[in-house]
């Protein structure tokens, strides 16, 4: 059996790599730097021998891009283009063969499948913390409290759900009786997740610290690349469509952006016959209405002298506080929909995505019945029943 397993990893790399004949860079440390589209993160990568591949994920976007990878004493330069992927070697210190893979992040058409349309339903709640609660199963056995966050990517769990609602830390006894701490990257294998009637296999799990008030875990927009999201908070329901309706009465359409691969729109303020444009980051995973960037807003001169509401203390995913204040905003702008007195979190320090950008929150979001197009990168907003109910932070 070990030797069936070692040859079908075998074919496994030899298939991923079957181009004729591999580029091959060189490197004597495993730093190493990205620049994506234009982009550079100087501490984007770490190399590694004994993944193999090992994926790096270009940011999401439909137009054909460069990814340069720079090690320490070489570099590599590849064109990306949607369904792309470009397989290269790092040779590390001269021994240590590091197979690489660069992959657009919108994966190859399967024409075949989107002949036949599809239209998943997945049951929610909103819960009082504006979450979308989904009941997720995990290998027929374990029911978990996931929500549904278009400002996060794949499945994330919490550890403490982990460790007291799954059996995923079965295979360590002594972190089960508290003996040890738990080793979270070392979990039983996951080969089942099911909401409603969809199915993932083998789904990859991230473990995280944090996430939506009395939930267990969240799930994120790219799991559902190339198909449709539709957000019907006057029927709690989520619909997944692998074709877009032909009946959207009542909705109005515009682009979708995406930034490092976070989805966003673009809203404006009008304050004092003044406007203030800029991008906004869809959060449907925080219970806030507006949260604006202290970046953006102090080179927009955003107003300084809007109704106070109150101070506050946030904490993000990974635990870090930042201080706020909350005040109010007379009137935002997005698609054609105006919406006014919103109470907007401002900000006091550097903005946690680590780039410069706005958020719309689910107190403002779920006041709009929405379909996100990630085939086509179009949102479809309509208002609901909702629309008239008091702001969280103004209650």
């Amino acid at each position: 059996m070990r030797y069936v397993l070692l040859l079908s990893t075998l074919l496994l790399i030899q298939t991923v790599f079957a181009q004729s004949t591999l580029t091959v860079i060189r490197a004597t440390s495993k730093n190493v730097a990205i620049n994506d589209g234009g982009f550079l993160d100087k501490n984007a990568w770490s190399l590694s021998p004994k993944i193999k591949p090992d994926i790096f994920t270009a940011d999401r976007t439909r137009k054909t891009k460069w990814v340069i990878f720079y090690t320490d004493i070489d570099s590599i330069k590849v064109k990306v283009k949607p369904g792309t992927k470009f397989n290269f070697i790092v040779l590390l210190n001269g021994k240590d063969s590091c197979y690489t893979q660069i992959a657009s992040a919108i994966p190859p058409e399967n024409i075949l499948k989107n002949k036949i349309a599809t239209h998943d339903t997945i049951p929610f709640t909103l819960t009082s913390f504006n979450a979308i609660h989904v009941k997720s199963v995990i290998n027929d056995t374990d029911t978990l409290h996931l929500h549904f966050d278009v400002g996060s990517f794949d499945f994330r769990l919490i550890k403490d759900a982990i460790l007291k609602k799954t059996k995923l830390l079965s295979n360590q006894p002594d972190a089960l009786a508290g003996k040890t701490a738990p080793n979270y990257n070392n979990l039983n294998k996951i080969f089942k997740l099911q909401m409603g009637n969809l199915v993932w296999n083998n789904p990859e799990i991230v473990p995280t610290g944090l996430t939506s008030h009395d939930m267990d875990g969240r799930f994120g927009w790219n799991l559902f690349e190339g198909k449709q999201v539709e957000i019907d908070y006057d029927n709690n329901r989520l619909i997944i469509h692998s074709k877009l309706p032909k009946i959207l009465k009542g909705y109005v359409k515009s682009k979708l952006e995406f930034i490092h691969s976070f989805v966003c729109v673009k809203g404006a303020f009008e304050i004092e016959n003044k406007k203030y444009v800029g991008h906004f980051l869809l959060d449907t995973g925080s219970d806030q209405a507006i949260i604006l960037d202290s970046v953006w807003a102090s080179k927009q001169n955003f107003p300084t002298n809007l109704k106070l509401i109150k101070s506050s203390v946030l904490r993000d995913p990974r635990g870090v506080t930042y201080e706020t204040r909350t005040v109010l905003s007379p009137l935002l702008k997005i698609n054609d929909f105006e919406v006014i007195n919103v109470p907007t979190l401002l900000l006091g320090s550097k903005n946690p995505v680590g780039f410069e950008v706005n958020y719309l929150g689910n107190d403002l979001l779920k006041r709009f019945n929405t379909i996100l197009d990630f085939k086509n990168d179009y949102i479809y907003l309509k208002p609901n029943k909702l629309m008239s109910l008091k702001y969280k932070a103004s209650s």
